[in-house]
């Protein structure tokens, strides 16, 4: 292979002159022995069925091969075809779907298949009965989960069974990173909590998989060290059908979610929406400890114990619409919704203030009351353009993100004597507010370059705006007086220019893949209180590569290489102080820097890709961590986000999944790991260091005749581990849950358990040179929660019979 690299000029931005380089890459096509596949479609009355749909599948995965249908003679053909095991699946409406295993090692002719009629086929009723499956590609783990158990769920239960997916308290991190969120490739704009919102209440029934993307291409975002990218099934037949569910969870406090799903299609439109409305109220307590310090020796000892309660109104609302112009141009719709009218939390906490022989010197009650109110609307607007035979394709997007926060907090606190006598008390009030647009646009080239070979290239833009603002007033006398020391006003504007080249190739046992992206991002925040201006100016280099080979039909391995950005959320370069109480705020760091990984991995898949075994090495240049900082003068704590000089991981990772029994599955991933954390404060070098590991044992059951009662059972166990010099105890999350398929398959009930142990409450310490605190979070992780959801729907044709099978076979090309 020959590869040559040309460069040419960008036009100038802002005035300054970006380079970029245009890979031009070209193969010589390895030749390798491919065989037919031919049979004919017959009826019960041995009559030929004509525009039969009929689909390749993989035996080892049932990911789809290729497809076709019979023609009117019932006659069809499949062409260079590897040698495999596959499954034939031949369907056509009004009979009962065929499926038959066939050996391919040469030319092979099927035997006559027979469909049987089924006239309840049109109720398009069908019981659960698959098994998620798990497959390795070159850059990633594919995730099936259509039609299995896990998807009568919501989002957040089918990524909490993910392999390689960890979930602690509704965040979302694939090894140590939290990743960037895909649906159907398209980027969602959502932060932690707001994307928990949105998973938790969204349904499962129309995901077709979860792509676990390592190592993103480099047609992804830099800032996406790790996507998760969330495949969304298609209808194969026209008609109507959709979902009402309804789910009652009691923990400390009782909580309810309910919503409903669509889906339309026709001929030429693809319509899914779905709604869901979230009532909550969570509890969380805390004890926390500060040793504040004077000279290195203890001078004070803060105990804490505080309780926060938080209640949630969430509405969800998702939609895609796909409008099939013709047969070459497609027309596509997005949005995600998600609008709080009500998010308020009350915190109380309760301190006692001794000396450094623990004898009590004061103590102080503080109550926090938080009245909030946000929404998220995203929108996404897609044009795809098929070139037709040439298998081309040209792809427009635009985004469009609105997010606004307003907060209304009132804080009180009470100041008493050991013997009692309140001898102080303070109280103060603040209004904050943020608005943030968001707006990208790109355009995507991919061209087959032979049979073997692709090229992809693309342009994208993106611009944010965000404005925020604090008003903090002290309560003199029971009056409000502005503090104009801690009222401020914020607004930050990012661009960035993004251009990037990929090329992938197959021939014998090889995969290869690799591409190139620049990013020039320009950014400007301004502080009005201290007029204070951060400026920052880059272009950064990110290449990628991805390399598998299989040594024989069960064996393979693979390695990879990414470069990525962390860039800091633009709240983390905000210099608010955003006070909690006399003693606790948080702030921002406008002198935060972007954070540079890079990360390889070597890995081998045996056991025809039952077992991965990888070994992984991740360097982050200037990580960002948010530390509890103690002012140890003032006695105050600070929670600010800080660079890392660097931070090195470097572990191996383990994953399998296997049947037990004809009706028990066990997926296990288990990664030893450590990590090192070096800075440098005030002229002194700090190091961290841990080894760790967290395991994922996840079984899944099958019960009664036809499968209808549906079980499993996971445990993850997260072990002590460093993260930015803070040590986070070891804890075990615990899950059980059943399903049962009743009312022929239109209904389903659920039972499930969280935290069967009560063991997923943790403790984090902070102790390196003059900082010394520790807070051991319980958090509300024990539940039960009961749900029902029930499906309803027709599949009258409203098309003929032809162009139902049309549309069949034009979605075995649909990358979603």
């Amino acid at each position: 292979m020959f590869v040559e690299i040309n460069p040419f000029i960008v036009p100038m931005i802002k005035n300054k002159v970006g380079v970029f380089i245009l890979l031009l890459l070209s193969s010589v096509g390895v030749w390798s022995q491919t065989y037919s596949v031919t049979g004919l479609v017959k009826d019960q009355s041995s009559q030929p069925v004509a525009y039969a749909n009929i689909l390749l599948l993989r035996a080892q995965d049932s990911s789809v091969a290729t497809g076709t249908t019979s023609d009117d003679n019932g006659k069809f053909l499949f062409q260079n075809i590897s040698k495999d095991i596959y499954i034939l699946k031949t369907s056509f409406i009004g009979y009962t779907t065929n499926e038959l295993f066939i050996d391919v090692k040469s030319d092979y002719n099927v035997s006559d298949i027979m469909l049987e009629e089924n006239v309840e086929a049109l109720n398009a009723v069908e019981i659960i009965a698959r098994r998620p499956t798990l497959k390795r590609e070159v850059d990633r783990l594919v995730f099936n989960v259509e039609k299995t158990a896990l998807s009568e769920g919501n989002l957040m239960e089918v990524l909490r069974n993910t392999p390689g997916v960890l979930v602690l308290d509704n965040a979302v991190s694939v090894k140590g990173m939290s990743p960037d969120v895909y649906i159907n490739d398209r980027k969602v704009h959502l932060s932690s909590d707001e994307l928990s919102d949105l998973l938790e209440g969204s349904s499962a029934s129309s995901i077709k998989s979860v792509e676990v993307i390592t190592n993103p291409p480099a047609k992804y975002d830099a800032q996406s060290g790790v996507v998760l990218n969330i495949v969304m099934s298609k209808s194969l037949v026209t008609g109507y059908n959709g979902s009402v569910f309804a789910n009652y969870t009691q923990g400390v406090f009782p909580r309810m979610n309910y919503g409903m799903s669509n889906y339309f299609k026709t001929s030429k439109v693809n319509l899914f929406v779905n709604y869901s409305f979230n009532d909550e109220k969570l509890n969380r307590d805390d004890e926390e400890d500060i040793n504040f310090k004077n000279n290195g020796a203890t001078s004070e000892i803060w105990n804490s114990d505080s309780n926060r309660n938080i209640w949630k109104d969430t509405h969800s609302l998702n939609m895609n619409l796909d409008y099939n112009i013709n047969d070459n141009n497609t027309l596509s719709i997005a949005s995600n919704v998600l609008f709080l009218p009500k998010y308020n939390y009350l915190t109380k906490k309760s301190t006692l203030v001794s000396d450094p022989s623990e004898i009590p010197l004061y103590n102080f009650d503080s109550e926090n009351l938080s009245n909030d109110k946000k929404h998220n609307l995203g929108f996404d607007l897609d044009f795809l353009h098929d070139f037709g035979e040439s298998g081309s394709s040209l792809r427009f997007n635009s985004h469009y993100t609105n997010y606004n926060l307003e907060k209304d907090q009132a804080v009180n606190s009470l100041y008493y004597q050991t013997d009692g006598v309140l001898f102080d008390e303070t109280s103060f009030n603040t209004i904050a507010n943020q608005e943030t647009d968001i707006f990208t646009g790109q355009v995507d080239f991919s061209t087959p370059l032979s049979e073997t070979s692709s090229f992809e290239t693309g342009v994208k833009m993106s611009n944010i705006k965000s404005n925020s603002k604090i008003t903090h007033f002290d309560i003199v006398n029971g009056q409000g007086v502005l503090n104009p020391d801690n009222t401020d006003e914020f607004a930050y504007d990012e661009t960035i220019f993004a251009a990037y080249m990929s090329y992938s190739k197959s021939w014998e046992n090889w995969e290869l893949s690799f591409g190139l992206r620049a990013e020039q991002t320009d950014i400007e925040g301004l502080s009005v209180l201290d007029d204070v201006k951060n400026v920052q100016d880059y272009l950064n280099w990110f290449p990628t590569l991805s390399l598998s080979h299989d040594i024989s039909e069960t064996t393979g391995l693979y390695g990879s290489y990414k470069r990525s950005i962390d860039r800091p959320e633009y709240n983390h370069l905000n210099p608010f102080r955003y006070y909690l109480n006399d003693n606790t705020y948080v702030t921002g760091n406008p002198k935060l820097q972007p954070v540079l990984i890079d990360m390889g991995a070597l890995g081998v898949t045996f056991g025809s890709g039952t077992y991965d075994i990888a070994v992984y090495y991740k360097e982050s240049k200037d990580n960002i961590f948010q530390l509890p900082l103690q002012d140890n003068a003032n006695n105050i704590i600070a929670y600010t986000p800080v660079n890392i000089e660097k931070s090195i991981e470097f572990g191996i990772d383990f994953i399998t999944y296997f049947d037990m029994t004809a009706r028990w599955s066990v997926y296990f991933v288990t990664s030893f790991y450590n990590i090192q954390d070096q800075v440098e404060i005030d002229g002194i070098k700090v190091d961290g260091n841990q080894w760790s590991n967290y395991s994922i044992l996840s079984n899944n059951f099958s019960f009664l005749e036809d499968n209808s009662l549906t079980a499993s059972l996971t445990f993850t166990f997260v072990g002590k581990n460093i993260q930015g010099l803070q040590i986070v105890d070891d804890r075990l999350v615990s899950e059980l849950s059943l399903k049962k398929t009743i009312m022929g398959g239109n209904g389903i009930i659920s039972l499930a358990a969280s935290d069967l142990f009560n063991t997923q409450n943790y403790n984090i310490r902070t102790q390196f040179l003059d900082q010394d605190n520790s807070v051991f979070t319980n958090i509300d992780s024990r539940y039960i929660k009961i749900g029902f959801r029930y499906k309803f729907g027709n599949t009258k044709l409203s098309t003929n019979q032809k162009d139902l099978e049309k549309e069949e076979r034009d979605r075995l090309n649909d990358d979603d």
